[in-house]
């Protein structure tokens, strides 16, 4: 299906529909059975009657009865007893009609469980059927072969023709136009550049490309993904094993209420009317189709669930551990500003530091090369590159020698300063120099997930009473990240061990959930009842040991898999709450002789039915998260993107702030004022006034009330106010050099839309911008 969708066995539709009505066959041959039988009475042959319905019910009696002793050869005592011995009643009293309509009851709750289970599991047998089989690679010379999946390697060449499923994990060689859907969960296409990383599975949108393998077909994302599907599938909901549980009670109690209603009237038809409405469909079938319409739900939300045990557990969990790189943090670090020496040009640094680092595999490398390419720079192919581990990398790039990596000796009075900034932030330091120093710094920050706080205050109102993060950073980092998020306790420097040591302690209080994404987290997610995995970006072995993987690289799918499971888990006890109530109900009328076998069995009928319609309202409902229109989507990503422009201006507004803290009295000092002054004025003030005018609005509706914008529209006007405060101090200068009585305060300026814009940039994508799960921007930050 990889490169050649039209393979697939053209008579599977077919043979699907055929199973699909076959599933229903045994229902139809009893109904028709009870109806020829009916139509016999009324025609006055009750003897033919009688003998047809009681064919009916030994057809239904033989295979329950099997599937009863087979079940007690393996010591399992479950609740198939009491229909087994409710047909087997009805014979032997001669209720024939009564037993006719227990094996067309039983048929249409098996019916049924087949029809929920294939809509519940519909979206996981989609992952399955559309498994990538073959792929199209190039040969020596550029000669395209359709070869097994299990042929390509590494590093090998292909070719994505349109509509093709992307057969491995790789890297597109052009621009390329993908459905990501059945990976993420999410319908807009989306646009990869050459050099991006793609995953197996999504699905060629627009013309055809061609990409790099990076990995083979066993290790790439969406063989891991049939693998939880498959299980997912083949496993029973364990609300099965609570029907058992439920059995060791409520079949004594049935036979005891059943014997006393025969001997204390002396009627044995007491005992089978007891019986019959004592069938307990409610628990067989309606808690499996909630647990697994869960399964299907939370697949389509991006998230495997194993089984449905994990599902169950999910559902009662009460702690969450949680690791702090890649699964709180974006686990890929980024240029979050770059310094550069009194003069210097910040792209022409960052540009040579790329260029340099465009041969090395070091993940630092592909952080400052992607942040080049992002801003459009052209980098020149370096030559006489020489790596050397721990200290950095340098090379010759446009005729000068560029090195890139740490620094010795005595550093400036800027890069002083930068390097104290790099420490007090927990960031790490590139630096780029040549032969006649240091040139700037490229501060690098792994950032907190844009999601992560509204994340974190979902799993909280879903039930979550205690979050932990446990991390092998440093104290003051995770602290850091820890009061960002809002958890309730840290645990720093802490070894794989110490993780798993924490996990089994608190496991040991309460259901515990741990998510993790590296290799050195899958001891903790083994150890914990529900390991969850960040697997879309995370280690092969965390998603292994997982009982779930999100396959997409959003953290706030958890809470949606976190109020899923709840809704399901909550359907499931209503369903077999309230059927097994009503038939408690019934059974006492049955025993004092108020409701005779064949009412009864049309009563229990009807029982089953109610319970498992209710069952299938699974499938919806249960999610707190608000929809966000198409439109308002759009807009998010457009000044989502707009604030880079914005954080660009900030980098000149902070050196320029350094530069009149520094040296007030340069001739340089005043023009940077006025270039900071009209950037704000030009880029900053429009984009805040056309998010006031446009987006503000569209997100009353997502939000649930224009009053949820009321605090960011009054830090635009404080950053209004302070720009045109700037604007009036520069007016005041004269000279064309800043007086010493003006410094404090335009240093106060300064520094305080400094402070002022970071803090609405920051809350307007964690409060905002994660509303578009198609566009995080935890990418731009």
């Amino acid at each position: 299906m990889g490169a050649e969708p039209s393979e697939c066995v053209p008579e599977q539709p077919v043979r699907a529909r055929v199973r699909r009505w076959w599933a229903w066959a045994p229902l139809f041959g009893l109904g028709f059975g009870v109806l020829a039988g009916v139509a016999l009475r009324i025609a006055d042959r009750p003897n033919a009657a009688n003998l047809i319905w009681a064919a009916v019910t030994v057809a239904a009696l033989l295979p329950a009865a099997w599937s009863m002793l087979r079940s007690l050869w393996r010591r399992h005592f479950g609740v198939d007893v009491i229909a087994v011995l409710a047909l087997a009643g009805a014979l032997g009293v001669g209720e024939y009609l009564a037993g006719a309509v227990i094996a067309v009851m039983l048929a249409t709750g098996r019916s049924l469980e087949s029809y929920a289970q294939r809509r519940a599991t519909r979206d996981l047998r989609a992952l399955l059927a559309r498994a990538p089989r073959t792929a199209r690679r190039r040969g020596p010379g550029g000669a395209i072969e359709v070869v097994p999946l299990d042929r390509v390697a590494v590093a090998d060449r292909l070719l994505v023709g349109p509509g093709d499923v992307v057969p491995v994990d790789g890297t597109v060689e052009e621009a390329a136009t993908l459905d990501e859907s059945v990976v993420t969960g999410e319908s807009r296409l989306v646009q990869r550049a050459a050099g991006e990383a793609v995953a197996s599975g999504v699905v060629n949108a627009g013309a055809g490309f061609g990409m790099r393998a990076t990995k083979n077909a066993a290790q790439s994302t969406y063989a891991g993904i049939v693998r939880l599907a498959q299980e997912a599938t083949a496993r029973k909901a364990p609300m099965v094993r609570l029907a058992d549980r439920y059995a060791a009670a409520f079949v004594p109690f049935t036979l005891v209420l059943a014997g006393l209603g025969w001997l204390l009237s002396g009627d044995v038809v007491r005992a089978v009317a007891v019986l019959v409405v004592a069938t307990p469909c409610p628990l067989l079938l309606a808690t499996p189709i909630a647990i697994v319409s869960g399964l299907s739900r939370v697949a389509r939300r991006g998230v495997l669930v194993r089984d449905g045990g994990a599902l169950e557990l999910l559902g009662r969990a009460r702690t969450l551990l949680v690791d702090k790189t890649g699964t709180l943090t974006a686990g890929r670090p980024r240029a979050a500003e770059t310094v550069v020496a009194p003069g210097g040009d910040r792209d022409e640094v960052l540009r040579l530091a790329a260029s340099v680092e465009q041969l090395s595999p070091h993940v630092l490398a592909a952080a400052l090369v992607r942040q080049a390419r992002d801003r459009g720079l052209t980098l020149t192919e370096p030559t006489g590159v020489t790596e050397e581990p721990g200290r950095g990398v340098s090379g010759r790039v446009d005729g000068r020698v560029v090195r890139v990596g740490q620094v010795t000796g005595k550093l400036p009075e800027w890069a002083d300063r930068a390097r104290a900034r790099t420490e007090l932030a927990g960031w790490s330091a590139v630096w780029v120099s040549d032969e006649g120093g240091p040139l700037g710094a490229i501060l690098l920050e792994d950032p907190v997930r844009s999601d992560a706080r509204r994340t974190v205050r979902r799993l909280r109102a879903a039930g979550l009473r205690r979050i932990v993060l446990v991390t092998g950073d440093q104290p003051t980092t995770a602290a850091q990240v820890a009061a960002m998020v809002g958890v309730d306790d840290v645990l720093a420097r802490c070894t794989p061990q110490e993780k798993v040591a924490r996990v089994r302690a608190e496991a040991d209080r309460a259901v515990t959930v741990m998510v993790g994404d590296g290799v050195n987290d899958a001891p903790a997610l083994a150890e914990a009842h529900v390991g969850v995995a960040m697997g879309a970006t995370g280690a092969s072995a965390s998603a292994d040991v997982a009982d779930a993987v999100l396959t997409v690289d959003r953290l706030d799918r958890l809470a949606d898999a976190v109020e899923i499971a709840r809704y399901a888990r909550r359907i499931a006890v209503q369903s077999a709450t309230v059927g097994m109530g009503l038939a408690v109900l019934a059974m006492l009328v049955a025993a004092v002789g108020r409701l005779p076998p064949v009412a009864g069995a049309f009563l229990q009928e009807g029982i089953d039915v109610l319970v498992i319609l209710n069952a299938l309202r699974a499938l919806g409902g249960g999610l707190r998260r608000r929809d966000v229109p198409p439109r308002t989507r759009e807009l998010l990503a457009h000044y989502a993107g707009e604030h880079q422009v914005v954080r660009d201006v900030l980098a000149g507004l902070r050196d320029t702030a350094d530069l009149v803290a520094t040296d007030p009295a340069s001739p340089r000092c005043l023009p940077a004022v006025r270039e900071t002054h009209r950037r704000l004025t030009e880029h900053v003030l429009p984009h805040e006034a056309a998010e006031e005018r446009q987006l503000y609005p569209a997100l009353a509706s997502p939000l649930g009330s224009g009053e949820a914008t009321s605090t960011m529209s009054r830090a635009h006007v404080e950053i209004r106010r302070q720009v045109d405060l700037l604007g009036a101090q520069l007016a005041q200068t004269a000279d064309g050099r800043l007086r010493p009585d003006q410094v404090p305060d335009l240093l106060a300026t300064l520094y305080g839309l400094d402070a002022v814009l970071r803090l609405h940039l920051a809350q307007e994508e964690e409060e905002f911008f994660s509303l578009d799960p198609s566009d995080p921007t935890t990418a731009r930050r």
